[in-house]
């Protein structure tokens, strides 16, 4: 498309922080300088935590900062509904199709069985995940125990009752492990070039929940897919989330957005910041008295209130 479609996608699962209001004034900023459409969409596919006084919440302490949106719960729009939790529809046909595809099988492993493979984890995942910017996101390793024969087509039935997860493509496996798995390569407007490999960097990974919920790559792909976003912005802990999704667009048969991932805001203690650091929630500094302005320019220096911006 020659219009330049971006979007929100906050969850509402807690108050919005000052990290999450520096990475959606980026994608804020995209949109307008583009003179394109920025798009809000409402993730709220958590049942357990998502709140509809968060959900408000968000909307209005974005709207405070200075951020505008032309399609959205709120506004409409010509590619909605905006809120997950009425979009099953979608999820549902895609993973039909993923299944169909044989892109997908069914996992009966236990939160038990999987903890216990990813206790003791290769020595290079080890060194990966402390070394690598967006090692946050990642779901365990996983080793491999449900995965049937190559090109295996699961029967058609229900999706729920099992985790259902996407078969990363791999030359060979050993010991229940993929290596040598393929190269996913993707250029990053704010990281630069990024390269991970498929059984190194990341296994198989769920795609639908065995609580017949899809899970968030999916979601995620499906949705901006279908609500045709050209560039995604979005925080540097969702940088191996992106090889993941590539898989996806392809598999689905869609054709994968521009991507611009943002430095994360830490503490002092160097910890991400997190939903339950209420001092540094959007409304908190509202509460305060604390300007859009103020809020903004706080992001801009190295240390703010206790955060500290990391690259």
């Amino acid at each position: 498309m020659s219009v330049y479609r971006g979007r929100l996608a906050p969850s509402p699962t807690g108050l919005l922080h000052l990290g999450h209001a520096r990475t959606f004034w980026k994608a804020y900023e995209r949109a307008r300088d583009a003179g394109g459409i920025l798009v809000l969409r409402d993730e709220d596919l958590d049942t357990q935590r998502a709140r509809a006084e968060y959900a408000a919440a968000m909307l209005e302490d974005l709207r405070w900062l200075g951020i505008e949106w032309q399609e959205g719960p709120d506004v409409g729009g010509g590619f909605g509904p905006y809120r997950q939790s009425e979009r099953y529809a979608l999820y549902r046909a895609a993973w039909e199709r993923l299944r169909a595809g044989g892109w997908i099988y069914p996992c009966t492993c236990s939160r038990r069985e999987l903890a216990t493979a990813a206790s003791a984890p290769h020595e290079d995942q080890e060194e990966n995940a402390r070394n690598e910017i967006g090692a946050e996101d990642d779901e365990p390793m996983y080793p491999g125990r449900c995965r049937p024969a190559r090109a295996a087509v699961a029967e058609a039935h229900e999706p729920a009752g099992v985790n259902w997860r996407f078969r990363i493509p791999e030359d060979r496996l050993v010991d229940g492990r993929v290596t040598d798995g393929e190269v996913v390569h993707f250029d990053d407007s704010g990281m630069g070039a990024r390269t991970y490999v498929a059984g190194r960097d990341f296994g198989d990974f769920v795609v639908w929940r065995r609580d017949d919920v899809p899970a968030y790559q999916l979601a995620c792909v499906v949705d901006d897919a279908a609500m045709q976003i050209t560039e995604v912005v979005r925080g540097a802990d969702l940088l191996k989330s992106t090889a993941r999704q590539l898989l996806l667009y392809r598999a689905l048969g869609f054709t994968p957005p521009l991507w611009l991932h943002c430095p994360l805001l830490r503490d002092a203690q160097g910890q991400r910041l997190a939903k339950r650091t209420d001092a540094l929630s959007l409304r908190a500094m509202r509460e305060r008295g604390l300007t859009p302005a103020e809020v903004r320019a706080m992001w801009l220096s190295d240390k703010v209130g206790g955060a500290a911006l990391h690259k």
